[in-house]
């Protein structure tokens, strides 16, 4: 990576999912803090006084007092509705002298994590799961590069936030592996069809959230539960604060390869 890289991400629309709370709500502070004035920040979540709570956060700070303009949007976006709304919001505060556009795919769920593949056999448990962890994000960033086409003077990034699950099998984790795995395939397809595109699946580690808890308690495959046990007892986790500051370092520095999956620890 190169050292030298730009102060600021430009006069931004940026759209996030799962913004309300975790590494989404992370990213949004973070992001606030690297656009110019001017720029728009679409916070989208299911959780309503989650999300108002940190569009009052934002406003409140420099950049928020700067110009900084904080939009939330209430939206499962698992229903076309949901997206439909993240649409139109970021549609309404896209203004000309907006130069970068950035949609950071974040909303997700870890999904049953103490069965083993040969227990599912109900399709609609898993439809609902892929609707929500791939199928919403495919139709959410078709939609966003439908609003907002290619055109002189505006980049465009697209995050996809990805996981070691992705390339690598978790015993009892077959929804949550499965999820990251095509949707990590959907965002290099979309950057080999896209090449005007910047297309980034950053994994952001094994984070000190909720989801953490939750695979420490329900994770069905003894070793893997462990695995998880140890990580958090040995002070491994990372703050969503850490990994979220080499995000931004990518989308500062800009010279990854499109489409690539770059882990935290890589960076």
């Amino acid at each position: 990576m190169s050292s030298a890289h730009s102060a600021h991400l430009g006069r931004v629309l940026c759209i996030i999912t799962g913004a309300s709370k975790g590494f989404g709500r992370t990213v949004a502070k973070e992001m606030s803090g690297l656009v110019k004035p001017g720029s728009v920040l679409v916070l989208a979540a299911r959780s309503e006084d989650d999300l108002r709570s940190l569009q009052a956060e934002l406003t409140e700070l420099e950049a928020g007092r700067a110009g900084l303009r904080v939009e939330s949007v209430v939206a499962d976006m698992a229903q076309m509705e949901g997206i439909e709304n993240v649409v139109r919001s970021s549609e309404e505060a896209f203004s000309e002298h907006i130069d970068h556009l950035i949609l950071v795919n974040n909303a997700a769920s870890l999904g049953d994590v103490s069965r083993s593949v040969k227990t599912f056999t109900d399709m609609a448990e898993v439809d609902s799961y892929l609707s929500l962890n791939v199928s919403s994000s495919m139709c959410l960033t078709a939609r966003v590069l439908q609003s907002f086409p290619q055109r002189p003077g505006l980049r465009r990034t697209i995050v996809n936030v990805t996981s070691l699950c992705a390339l690598q099998p978790f015993r009892s984790w077959v929804l949550y592996c499965t999820g990251k795995a095509a949707r990590e395939m959907m965002f290099r397809v979309l950057a080999e069809e896209e090449p005007d595109l910047r297309v980034l699946n950053y994994s952001p580690g094994p984070l000190d959230t909720a989801m953490q808890m939750e695979a420490r308690t329900r994770t069905g495959d003894d070793g893997i539960r462990k695995s998880f046990v140890d990580m958090f007892d040995q002070g491994q986790l990372l703050t969503c604060e850490a990994s979220c500051a080499k995000l931004m370092k990518l989308l500062l520095e800009d010279n990854y390869t499109s489409g690539a999956h770059i882990d935290v620890y890589d960076v």
